[in-house]
């Protein structure tokens, strides 16, 4: 079973640095990884925050297709909760059209920010169908195949693309590996997000077990992860630092990831809820490049996977330059050839 790598960038704010600084190292990031031969590299989407700049994946996605030439680019994820699946068809649509076969739409289920960014962008919206109501009918659109019986029959999300951007879900949990399965689309685990390697098992088996193939597709699980690779293992623990996961738990149920205990105790007010945090050392694959290759490796046969997303989080560009650089080295034909 071979290996496919690819990236997730979020386009990180760091301190002293702007959105554009961010948005420049994107582009920079997404060239190397061309030429690299990384397979697709996607983007996040968040609001109403100073620690990420890409708040509107669509828009970054237009401009980064326009910056190269053959890797897949697309989203990780797009907040569908917040969408008319009508007009998030219509967007990728476009750029399927102006880029055949190089255009991933992925979903995500978190808000992608605070309760006010949310009721931002959510106002005026009277219906609230579930996450797994609008994927069904986003992946409808973007096939332009709307159910006979759907109130909009007959609608068509144009332009049509010769090929339509694929459809991913993400998630980090067992209830968003059986979403997937239901309606038989790609899965991809966050367990830069989730950790819990017992949530991943549970979550991969639920996926492979009840997955409805009757669209004629098959299974297709992905494992995002970050990742630290450096000359050295000391170097790698370095630059990792003291990198926290810190997650706001609501008296309803609901949790959230989010970048800082600010950001965690402001998501509590703002939820109107009681909450408590929980600070967990952030999960990171740290160290050489033969160490991460045997760590993915190992990962592989654990879950049964083919393709990793990376998301490396250094400040410093120049050594998250150098990650992914020893990333595909550790994957070169040279070494696996050594296996």
């Amino acid at each position: 079973m071979g290996v496919k790598l690819s990236i997730l960038d979020q386009s990180p704010v760091f301190e002293g640095d702007t959105a554009a600084i961010a948005f420049q190292n994107t582009i920079e990031l997404v060239q190397l990884a061309e030429e690299l031969g990384y397979h697709r590299f996607w983007v996040s989407e968040h609001h109403d925050s100073d620690q990420v700049a890409g708040s509107s994946p669509e828009v970054l996605i237009s401009y980064l297709l326009a910056r190269t030439q053959s890797i897949r680019i697309g989203s990780g994820g797009i907040m569908l909760q917040h969408y008319s699946p009508y007009k998030v068809a219509e967007n990728f649509n476009v750029l399927a059209t102006l880029a055949p076969g190089r255009v991933d739409l992925g979903v995500g289920r978190a808000p992608g920010g605070l309760p006010r960014s949310t009721k931002a962008l959510q106002q005026g919206m009277t219906e609230t169908p579930s996450l797994e109501h609008k994927l069904q009918e986003l992946e409808q659109l973007i096939h332009n195949q709307l159910d006979e019986d759907h109130p909009q029959s007959g609608l068509r999300a144009t332009p049509n693309p010769v090929q339509p951007a694929e459809l991913y879900l993400l998630g980090a949990s067992v209830s968003s590996a059986e979403s997937a399965a239901d309606l038989g689309l790609p899965y991809v685990f966050a367990q830069f997000i989730n950790s819990d390697p017992i949530i991943a098992q549970n979550a991969f088996a639920a996926y492979r077990n009840r997955f409805n193939g009757s669209k004629g597709t098959q299974p297709q699980l992905i494992l995002a992860l970050s990742v630290i690779i450096a000359d050295t293992e000391e170097e790698a623990n370095e630059l990792a630092g003291e990198q926290k996961l810190i997650k706001v738990h609501l008296d309803s149920g609901k949790s959230v990831t989010l970048g800082t205990i600010e950001k965690a105790e402001e998501f509590g007010r703002q939820s109107n809820e009681g909450y408590r945090i929980d600070i967990q050392d952030a999960a990171i694959a740290k160290g050489s490049k033969e160490a991460i290759r045997q760590h993915l490796l190992d990962l592989q046969q654990q879950y049964g996977i083919e393709e990793f997303v990376v998301t490396t989080a250094v400040k410093d560009f120049s050594k998250r330059i150098h990650s992914y650089k020893l990333l595909k080295e550790a994957f070169s034909e040279v070494l696996v050839e050594g296996d």
